[in-house]
């Protein structure tokens, strides 16, 4: 991709994140479900003429909603080099994704946005070895990431993958991970599951430990998400290993509700989720409270 292009497309994304604009529900139609995890889901959303909903970046959110249902806040999971479609990874764990888990293909729902910074594809990570680190449904929100940098390879240095869930049925996006991340090149692909399973022969443990096990060099910049005790965890671990915390990304997706800092819901201390991030570097949230 062209410099200018990319960092003006960039900019402009960012500018039309605080504006009206993004409070205007867009219809989209769902095109496509698949099934990747007993509890997750893939939904495939494209506009009305097709194509996707509005222009985003990694790390960006949307709110989908089901009229007389309700609305909730969830990553993009599809990176926005895919001008075809948009896509949402959501597992069931309420009202609204357990009516999203039983639509169908056609099925109309809205769709507004894109919400918070996004991760800094073409700025801090650029040019970069690339740890990322991700457990459950952690995953979904650095798959756009983790696409945005395979398909602009040579702008990123090695990447890494740590991924782990509870059993290997949790597993998101295994196919696609052996499939093409694992053979992509200068990429390598680490897996784990919480405990023994059957027919299972790869590494066994929690991501925490397995990140020490694996013991990374020091000169990467480490993406992480998952549930919050998993982030807490995984930090800790990579400051270990000599990891200084303006090496180390993270998001706090999952605080974020009305998206436009005006419910007050998202505030840590200082700091509102929706309007600060939900992406920090972490030593952006050395002043802020535990609770994070």
């Amino acid at each position: 991709m062209n410099r200018t292009y990319c960092d003006d497309n960039m900019q402009e994304v960012h500018r039309r994140n605080w504006t009206h604009e993004t409070l205007i529900p867009k219809l989209g139609i769902v095109t496509d479900i698949r099934i990747d995890t007993p509890d997750i889901k893939t939904f495939r959303v494209i506009g009305p003429d097709g194509g996707v909903c509005f222009s985003y970046i990694p790390g960006q959110c949307a709110m989908l909603s089901i009229p007389g249902v309700g609305e909730a806040m969830f990553s993009i999971t599809s990176p926005p080099t895919n001008k075809d479609y948009m896509e949402f990874s959501i597992k069931k764990c309420g009202c609204l994704t357990e009516w999203l888990h039983q639509i169908d293909v056609g099925q109309q729902i809205t769709i507004r946005g894109p919400y918070g910074n996004g991760f800094p594809v073409e700025t801090d990570l650029k040019g970069k070895d690339l740890l990322f680190i991700a457990g459950g449904i952690g995953l979904a929100p650095l798959r756009s990431v983790i696409k945005y940098a395979l398909h602009y390879r040579e702008n990123y240095g090695n990447i890494d993958i740590v991924y782990g869930a509870r059993s290997a049925y949790d597993l998101v996006y295994l196919r696609e991970i052996q499939n093409e991340w694992r053979i992509a090149p200068n990429v390598n692909v680490y897996l784990t599951i919480d405990r023994e399973q059957e027919g299972w022969t790869g590494h066994v443990g929690f991501v925490p430990d397995y990140v020490k096990e694996l013991n990374f060099e020091t000169d990467k910049t480490a993406i992480v998400c998952g549930p919050p005790i998993m982030i807490k965890l995984t930090l800790k671990a990579l400051e270990e290993l000599g990891y200084k915390k303006n090496q180390i990304f993270t998001t706090l997706e999952l605080k974020m509700k009305c998206g436009i800092g005006k419910c007050g819901r998202c505030n840590i201390g200082t700091k509102y989720v929706c309007k600060d991030g939900p992406v920090f570097r972490c030593d952006q949230l050395e002043q802020l409270p535990e609770e994070f």
